[in-house]
């Protein structure tokens, strides 16, 4: 009798796994999921940003600010399911989704998220950020049965890529630079904006910067000292839309005149949308970041 009831179960276990799930890759480790979910929430731009290039419909998102390009998800029909960190877990419920994804910011609301929704977390780690991306875009696609378009984008992304650090990748040393309510933090080659140095080539103008999101609070003085040939500058106030004293006007100073990055007019104002809010962990950020470093190394 005991053996008949096991086998029952294991059945009805093996039937919750049909031929229809995948197995995806995500930063929890391997999941189940069914393929091609019908009704689709994305808690993350970068994995909107994906989405959007491959043509995936999504029925909800994180409500806020967007950028242009993905703009048309702040409007019907598309469902506003809260923020980042707190997402509407009413609205998703009764939204009913077949999937919900969250990663980054939204990654800390998982186990919420998931309490209504089957979910994954597709966090990308900003040491690898590239490689996030990838599997990030190979994942999805597979999901969906758009393997070859997501593998174009990747090969097109690769390329752009390869051809930065062929051209540049002696371009000197760089320091990065978020502002926001006016301080200054720097990030070096382990934290959030570890890109520039990991994947495009520029050399840390320091070597030890307190990782985290944060980041290493930082002064003039500090610049002055630090002296880097190039320095990349984010403004977190003009990414999430409120009022603060700009970037430019921070560091238009005798202090940072000094150094050799200003110049030589090497420093630059990245788009916010693209490096706060994305994170350049989407095709279309990334793009857009190494089109704006390219034509500022090119000048």
């Amino acid at each position: 009798m005991r053996t008949l009831l096991t086998a029952a179960l294991f059945g009805a276990v093996a039937t919750l796994a049909t031929a229809e799930d995948i197995t995806v890759e995500t930063a929890r480790g391997p999941v189940a999921v069914q393929s091609a979910p019908e009704t689709l929430v994305s808690l993350d731009l970068a994995i909107l940003d994906i989405l959007d290039r491959l043509e995936i419909p999504v029925a909800g998102v994180a409500g806020g600010v967007k950028p242009e390009y993905l703009t048309q998800y702040g409007n019907p029909p598309y469902k506003q399911l809260g923020s980042f960190f707190e997402p509407d877990l009413e609205g998703l419920n009764a939204l009913s989704p077949d999937l919900a994804i969250v990663a980054g910011r939204s990654a800390s609301a998982f186990d919420n998220v998931s309490s209504v929704a089957p979910t994954i977390d597709l966090t990308a780690q900003s040491t690898d950020l590239f490689g996030s991306l990838r599997r990030n875009m190979t994942e999805i696609g597979s999901l969906y049965g758009k393997e070859d378009m997501a593998a174009q984008l990747l090969a097109d992304l690769d390329s752009r890529l390869a051809t930065l650090r062929e051209l540049f990748g002696e371009a000197g040393t760089a320091l990065v630079i978020i502002t926001t309510g006016g301080r200054m933090s720097t990030h070096g080659a382990e934290g959030r904006f570890a890109i520039v140095f990991n994947e495009m080539g520029f050399a840390p103008a320091i070597k030890e910067v307190k990782a985290g999101n944060h980041g290493q609070p930082i002064s003039n003085e500090f610049i002055l000292e630090t002296n880097p040939d190039w320095v990349f500058v984010v403004d977190r106030d003009a990414a999430i839309g409120r009022d603060g004293q700009p970037a430019a006007q921070m560091l238009d100073n005798a202090l940072v005149a000094k150094t050799k990055a200003a110049q030589a007019d090497q420093i630059i104002f990245l788009d916010p949308a693209d490096w706060y809010l994305v994170g350049a962990a989407g095709p279309t950020a990334l793009e857009r970041a190494m089109t704006q470093i390219m034509s500022a190394l090119q000048d």
